[in-house]
């Protein structure tokens, strides 16, 4: 990449438009980004209508005659300090996807061995559930034993949960569950670690100063972070917690996959709901509509908005439910 980068500055090479190809062209657009080159990455939708057989070679000139023409656009592309954070918010999520099949592979796992401890307790990894786990894995098999690490918050009586805990001593099982308690419990360590890491670099471009602090937290909610606080000063005073619908996560993602003046550079709000992937791709000829289908794919930010949606629209059940009740 050195050597293609000098190559073209000797050839007086100013501006460089470059095919989105995953992660196999990011080394390189570093580089040229770091470089007195001007270069666009543009998505790969935009030049794949080549003719003839498809070369390297032949989309190298197809793409180059476009850009000649300034007929390519470039993807939008958060700035680096975002993108640092982008990648351990990614990171941390893929964290959390791996807890959670840890937690299912625990929940059928202790299902096989007759052990119905998701009917008794709402979250089987909560006080109450890591509890009983941790000592099933330490060899107890009494339910009247278990039921004894009820944690004062569960609905759910001793009774209850010793008549749920009724053990067939299947060993295979039992060492699955031994298996995903400790992918469960190492998973949750990394997340603390990522959180730590987090909190460095947005401590790097946010003072600490006094703001209300949001009262909706879940467990996958950063612990040593105070996000309402810093969403606050990233956006420049903007509440993001009045909007109904819109958690812990649902800020992270937007600070993490747009950035602070990543909107801007969309000229409106088509744009912005082109890029996420909302909009219909409509296919107009003589005036009349072909297909409206909306494009395939989907990013972290779209999934996020998404879910706060569904929560709005859940609000608004319950809401309803109670004024026909």
């Amino acid at each position: 990449m050195k050597e293609l980068l000098k190559w073209l500055l000797d050839n007086g090479v100013k501006t460089v438009a470059m095919e989105s190809t995953g992660s196999y062209c990011q080394n390189l657009f570093t580089e040229l980004q770091n470089s007195s080159i001007e270069v666009i990455l543009t998505n790969g939708k935009f030049t794949k209508n080549i003719k003839g057989k498809k070369t390297d070679i032949l989309d190298c000139m197809w793409i180059q005659k476009l850009h000649t023409l300034g007929l390519l656009s470039g993807s939008f592309l958060p700035d680096l300090q975002t993108e640092h954070l982008r990648t351990l918010v990614r990171h941390r999520g893929n964290l959390i996807d791996t807890a959670a099949k840890a937690s299912k592979r625990m929940s059928q796992s202790m299902k096989l061995m007759n052990l119905r401890l998701d009917v008794v307790v709402k979250d089987i990894v909560g006080l109450t559930g890591l509890r009983i786990i941790n000592e099933i894995c330490n060899g107890e098999t009494k339910g009247i034993e278990l039921a004894k690490l009820r944690h004062g918050n569960c609905k759910k009586s001793e009774e209850e949960i010793a008549k749920a805990l009724q053990s067939n001593n299947r060993q295979d099982y039992l060492f699955v569950l031994k298996q995903e308690l400790h992918k469960y419990n190492d998973a949750q360590q990394l997340i603390i670690e990522c959180d730590v890491e987090i909190k460095i670099l947005l401590d790097e471009f946010i003072n600490q100063d006094d703001v209300k602090k949001s009262l909706y937290i879940d467990k996958n909610t950063p612990k040593n972070i105070d996000l309402n606080l810093i969403s606050y000063q990233y956006f420049d005073g903007v509440d993001l917690y009045a909007i109904e619908g819109f958690s812990h996560g649902t800020v992270l993602t937007l600070m993490s996959e747009l950035g602070e003046k990543g909107i801007l550079k969309f000229q409106n709000a088509q744009h912005f709901t082109s890029w996420l992937r909302l909009a219909p791709n409509n296919k107009i000829s003589g005036g009349r509509i072909l297909s409206s289908r909306t494009p395939k794919g989907s990013n972290r930010l779209k999934i996020a908005l998404r879910q706060a949606a569904n929560a709005i629209g859940n609000l608004i059940r319950i809401y309803q439910i109670s004024l026909t009740e």
